[in-house]
């Protein structure tokens, strides 16, 4: 018999990392490279995905990053993530970047980037295992959920629909 788990309100997957900017972030252009926020956003999100499943989650897809505004050196980036939506091994993460500009004193943090990734809780021998279901209790969480399960069903289309395609296209050349 497979183990139940009680589900989980969305708060407890919340995690927040902080980090400055430093000059060997930087790419070609004096601004803080796309690749180091996005290890950032990784990283962020692996927390989130391990706090709610209790355990070891792996990146299985990053389903959207929008940069919004550059990062500069000595910018102090927040990354804040929660699981958005969770299906019986996988669960989505939302991600948000905001910066603090070590320049300027803002009333709050310019949001910089925000994105999805889908990860895979697995076990010791990385199989995946079953994550305990995410109750949203918010209003705002619960839309999340919603637009979470719009962009699983795209993605689930959008496989279904390469397949196809590379089906058809053996079977014209093949």
């Amino acid at each position: 018999m497979e183990e139940q788990h009680p589900g989980r309100p969305t708060a407890l997957s919340r995690v927040t990392l902080s980090r400055i900017m430093t000059a060997v972030d930087v790419n070609l252009y004096g601004t803080v490279h796309g690749g180091v926020l996005m290890k950032f956003v990784d990283d962020v999100a692996g927390a989130a995905a391990a706090r709610h499943s209790g355990g070891t989650a792996v990146t299985a897809a990053i389903d959207e990053i929008v940069f919004l505004e550059p990062v500069r050196v000595g910018d102090l980036v927040h990354a804040y993530a929660q699981i958005n939506w969770t299906g019986s091994t996988s669960m989505e993460v939302g991600v948000k970047l905001a910066a603090e500009r070590w320049d300027e004193v803002g009333p709050e943090p310019l949001p910089v980037a925000t994105a999805y990734l889908v990860f895979v809780a697995v076990d010791a021998a990385g199989n995946p295992r079953r994550v305990p279901p995410v109750l949203p209790t918010e209003d705002e969480d619960r839309r999340r959920f919603t637009e979470a399960m719009i962009r699983r069903d795209h993605r689930l289309a959008r496989r279904a629909a390469i397949q196809r395609a590379r089906a058809e296209h053996h079977t014209v050349t093949g």
